[in-house]
């Protein structure tokens, strides 16, 4: 009960933001340019100095396990490209795949993962190096298939164009510069954190509100099946192929509550700026976002109580 009760503080917030975005959207508070701005703001500038403090804050030369961080990018690289191979083979929209895949891998492994850790154990334990094993690849596949699956893409894209955009991308650059800086001797002064840290902090509620503000509830019931097959993917299908193989391999408690966290979080609100900022509709994503959200309070709490049973906690 202690972890239900968690898991709904934790996500329903969530939601109920994206339900004020919409009320607020539907009074005139926030027009169509408010959400258009803002996606751009978030996309350019936010999300990039959040992803920037993120990889700064992991301590890559003291804390490193390689096992372990290799077993979040394998997971993380496998269960991108089966959801990916997947898709393309059995969606019938193909100009969704894009956000589909993204809806169904992307996790909110950064803004959720640390405070779920710290609620069960007192710390952040694993949770920095899980964010090094997977957030760079979220963010990398997300490029390059949200670029490659766009509605806008005709035939092949050329490869220097596919290259500048990905080697120009803000999303990007931010892991980049943030994992260099983890690696520099040197810290910046309190006062740059600070002022960093407080415009990357915009980053999920100016999301969150543009989803609510921007849902169309017609154009995302048309889209039910896709969304519901995305957010038990993102929910329960890649925790349920992952986790089991972990323990195999010997990880346990934290190692695998940070895997939980990893693969079966909800969609991150980041996902929606990024389709929309990258030439597709973001219906689909923002019904997903929503969607695992809500689920994810019961999905969490089942899978903590799933290892707690086996003794792997």
């Amino acid at each position: 009960m202690q972890n239900l009760i968690f898991s709904l503080n934790a996500t329903l917030p969530v939601f109920l933001v994206m339900v004020v975005g919409y009320a607020l959207g539907q009074l005139g508070f926030l027009p169509p340019a408010f959400c258009k701005a803002s996606d751009r703001l978030t996309f350019k500038v936010t999300l990039p100095l959040m992803l920037f403090l993120d990889m700064g804050s992991v301590d890559i030369l003291h804390d490193f396990r390689p096992r372990f961080v290799l077993f979040c990018f394998a997971a993380t690289l496998v269960g991108i490209l089966t959801v990916w191979a997947g898709a393309k083979r059995f969606l019938k929209d193909k100009t969704l795949v894009g956000e589909f895949v993204q809806a169904g891998y992307r996790s909110s492994a950064a803004v959720l993962g640390v405070a779920f850790i710290q609620n069960i154990y007192g710390s952040a334990g694993m949770a920095p190096l899980m964010i090094l094993g997977s957030v760079p690849l979220f963010n990398i596949f997300a490029v390059l298939i949200l670029m490659l699956e766009s509605p806008e893409q005709r035939g092949v894209p050329d490869p220097k164009q596919l290259l500048r955009g990905v080697a120009t991308n803000p999303i990007l650059l931010g892991i980049v510069f943030g994992t260099v800086y983890a690696l520099l001797p040197f810290t910046l002064p309190q006062i740059a954190t600070k002022t960093i840290s407080s415009i990357a902090s915009l980053t999920t509620p100016l999301s969150l509100l543009s989803i609510g503000a921007s849902f169309e509830g017609t154009k995302a019931i048309k889209k039910l099946g896709p969304t519901l097959a995305a957010a038990f993917i993102k929910t329960v299908g890649l925790a349920a192929v992952f986790l089991p193989c972990a323990a195999a391999l010997g990880f346990r408690n934290e190692e695998l509550v940070a895997l939980l966290i990893m693969l079966g979080s909800p969609t991150t609100p980041s996902a929606y700026v990024m389709s929309r900022n990258m030439g597709h509709e973001g219906v689909l994503t923002s019904s997903c976002i929503a969607l695992t959200t809500l689920l994810s309070a019961l999905t969490l709490t089942g899978w903590i109580f799933v290892l707690r049973s086996g003794g792997y906690l």
